[in-house]
């Protein structure tokens, strides 16, 4: 379903939320860490969604365990490495791994800053072998209260030249934008660009709050944006993108209906929609997967999956002369 005149690009993928289940067994040996399962086989079945879960909070509960073995800089460094080169083996040429150093960091207390290098490390080994262009985004987890962001956004500033964006994840509902603003405004000071998770598990509101408040030019999940007409016009006015997930949004029950999903009416409406897998990791899924579910499910075109292909690499968080040269680079 994905042209092959098009640079393939992803952005909105959690690292954090592709760990292999062979991986998080393999650091449950290595580390002594006990799992509540027995066999490889059956940690995938508890691991992995088999259908869909309750709301967005049971969703996230899924991730734990992969981040429940990271008792060390190492196994860091070693599911950001792997997730990357599952991407490249995926096909795709540019990819946006967004990752929580609080969440990766909590079951062990790892300093912060010594899982943001990890990390960083493993993404730029991964892009080197693998020939992938890769763009970090920083995630603050809001779940986890403002206290915990602060901390998660010193870690990223540290490195801030690594990092192509940042990023608000977790409990939309319980924790939102309007807590977040001055850890926002600091973050657009040191010149990074922002994505915000919002109308996932809130309304619409949260999506204004998101882009008015806390700066937003991209908006991850977005599907509460077709109960406003007027914000619909407002993003496709200003070019503000939103980074589609169909699968992630039937599992978390965002959409009860895939085949009903907002994507076809937003890109009607001139918005700028990508297509992206959120948790592959968790949902077992791939990029190709969600161009098949949009086009045999959701009843797009060659000429809208073209345009959702083409939004991707006008929506990334890379300079004009990036662009050109991911575009230069699939002629040689």
């Amino acid at each position: 379903m994905l042209s092959n005149a098009l640079p393939v690009a992803e952005l909105h993928r959690h690292l954090d939320g592709s760990v292999r289940p062979s991986t998080i067994w393999a650091l449950s040996k290595q580390h002594g860490i006990s799992l509540p399962v027995t066999s490889e086989n059956d940690l995938k079945h508890l691991a992995v969604i088999q259908h869909r879960t309750s709301d967005l909070l049971e969703f996230i509960q899924k991730l734990e365990y992969g981040v429940s073995v990271l008792a060390d800089a190492d196994a860091c460094r070693r599911v950001a490495f792997e997730s990357v080169e599952d991407a490249a083996r995926e096909g795709i040429h540019y990819i946006e791994m967004r990752f929580s150093p609080y969440f990766m960091a909590k079951a062990f207390s790892l300093p912060m800053v010594s899982v943001v290098e990890a990390v960083l490390d493993g993404i730029s080994a991964a892009a080197s072998e693998f020939g992938i262009k890769v763009g970090a985004l920083g995630i603050l987890s809001r779940s986890y209260g403002v206290t915990a962001c602060e901390r998660e956004l010193d870690a990223i500033l540290t490195h801030r030249n690594k990092f192509c964006g940042i990023d608000l994840a977790g409990d939309e509902a319980g924790y939102p934008a309007t807590l977040f603003v001055d850890l926002f405004k600091r973050a657009r000071d040191a010149g990074m660009r922002a994505t915000v998770h919002a109308g996932e598990a809130a309304g619409p509101q949260s999506i204004w709050d998101a882009v008015t408040l806390l700066g937003a030019s991209r908006i991850g999940h977005g599907v509460a944006a077709i109960q406003d007409p007027r914000l619909m016009e407002y993003l496709a006015k200003h070019e503000i993108g939103i980074e589609s997930c169909p699968t992630s949004n039937y599992q978390t029950g965002a959409m009860t209906d895939t085949k009903n999903h907002p994507l076809r009416d937003f890109l009607a409406a001139g918005m700028a929609v990508t297509l992206n897998t959120d948790d592959p990791g968790i949902s077992d899924i791939t990029l190709g997967h969600e161009y098949e579910i949009a086009a045999n499910v959701i009843g797009l075109d060659k000429s809208a999956l073209l345009k959702v292909q083409e939004n991707a690499l006008k929506q990334a968080f890379l300079s004009d002369d990036e662009k050109k040269a991911l575009r230069l680079s699939l002629k040689k």
